[in-house]
């Protein structure tokens, strides 16, 4: 039994040094072996043996030696992000968002395709089908397919790459993952879109430098995610981060949970529109275009549904982030269009409810990086970024 437990600490303590070097690695950049010792704390042999191992597994990249005043600098080494491409998957309502990415998730090529269906093998077979000219598209012949992120709204089993629930979709219980895999031949990952979406923030987008987030989306739905001490935090059952479904009024608009009266019934962006449909009397067509414009104009029926959007979710936000007590919001969505019209309501509210101090609010404007989300799954798990928190 001594061997064994021998054997598994030291198993256990390479994965750690892994992940120790790689995060610091995404975190700051190339570092040279005595650098990398430095700022973790390992033995420079314990370095060497791990980024030895990561340079034969493709996943560093050794640089070149510069010469310096006193002599030839340590050689650099870097994670090798264009090394591989990562497919992004993020399913919508009538279509599916499509992205090949570097490793950094850096997009290479992109395109938007229709799903005829919502059943689970006609969007299989959708996904397998736009594969291939992904790949093409990136023209990356020498980079090889590290794998394929699945971005969707709903209840998912990200161990098993499961839909354990998608009221969007009437799906229960759904192995999307091994439906896409099977036909691709690469892995597949699955997460819940505004997941994949907090991911591709504490990677590499706004939420990079922070260990304690919340990552708030608002769009055809209304979600908020969790990054508690570097880890996404998914709950007992990943169902963690249905900020919309919080009670806003019993016995209100029906919710597409089977409910009535929640939060994303009133305050994502189709409801909001809604609104301001009933408010103002215009046509049921004025879309998002339009109601930027009558903000722009002074509408005062645009502005009502915008403060009393902001001033709503921010006081529940206000109590979630009272209890985790994040270092920042990021926010994604499509209604970040609406620009400090939304958002300035939402902050103040934030500030008078927050027990001290608010977090500061930072908007993303991306367009592309919920599809990017989906790659980020490649990345996080190729990686293995997640597993120690803090580090991430």
């Amino acid at each position: 039994m001594g061997d064994v437990r021998t054997k598994s600490d030291q198993s256990t303590t390479r994965a750690m040094n892994r992940r120790l070097i790689l995060n610091l690695l995404r975190r700051e950049g190339a570092k040279s072996r005595a650098e990398i010792a430095a700022a973790t704390g390992l033995s420079p042999a314990g370095v060497t043996f791990v980024v030895s191992d990561l340079i034969e597994e493709g996943l560093l990249i050794e640089g070149q030696s510069v010469a310096g005043a006193q002599g030839r600098r340590p050689i650099p080494v870097a994670i090798d992000y264009a090394g591989g491409v990562a497919l992004g998957f993020k399913l919508m309502a009538g279509s599916v968002e499509c992205v090949v990415t570097d490793l950094e998730t850096t997009p290479l090529a992109s395109l938007r395709l229709p799903l005829p269906a919502h059943d689970p093998d006609t969007i299989a077979e959708a996904l397998a089908a736009a594969a291939p000219k992904l790949v093409a598209l990136a023209n990356r012949p020498a980079a090889r397919l590290a794998g394929i992120g699945i971005a969707m709204p709903g209840v998912i089993d990200n161990q098993r790459a499961v839909c354990i629930r998608s009221n969007r979709y009437g799906w229960d219980n759904v192995p999307l993952g091994d439906l896409v895999a099977s036909r691709i031949g690469v892995p597949v990952w699955l997460e819940d879109d505004t997941n994949a979406y907090a991911i591709a923030q504490q990677l590499f987008g706004l939420g990079r430098h922070y260990k304690t987030m919340g990552v708030l989306a608002i769009g055809v739905g209304v979600a908020c995610s969790l990054v508690l001490d570097g880890k996404l935090y998914r709950g007992a059952h990943g169902a963690a981060g249905k900020f919309g479904h919080f009670p806003h009024m019993e016995g209100g608009r029906p919710c597409e949970c089977g409910k009535r009266g929640c939060l994303m019934s009133y305050f994502s962006e189709p409801a909001m529109l809604q609104t301001w449909h009933e408010r103002s009397g215009r046509p049921e067509t004025d879309g998002r275009a339009e109601m930027v414009a009558a903000i722009a104009a002074g509408d005062k029926a645009a502005h009502s549904v915008m403060r009393e959007a902001g001033e709503t979710l921010g006081r529940h936000l206000a109590g979630l982030m009272n209890v985790i007590d994040p270092e920042v919001i990021v926010v994604g969505g499509e209604a970040v269009a609406y620009g400090d019209a939304l958002f300035g309501p939402l902050r103040a509210t934030l500030e008078r409810f927050a027990f001290r101090q608010a977090p500061p609010v930072l908007l993303d404007w991306e367009d592309d990086s919920w599809a990017r989300g989906a790659a980020a799954l490649v990345t996080q798990k190729l990686f293995d970024f997640e597993t120690t928190a803090g580090n991430a």
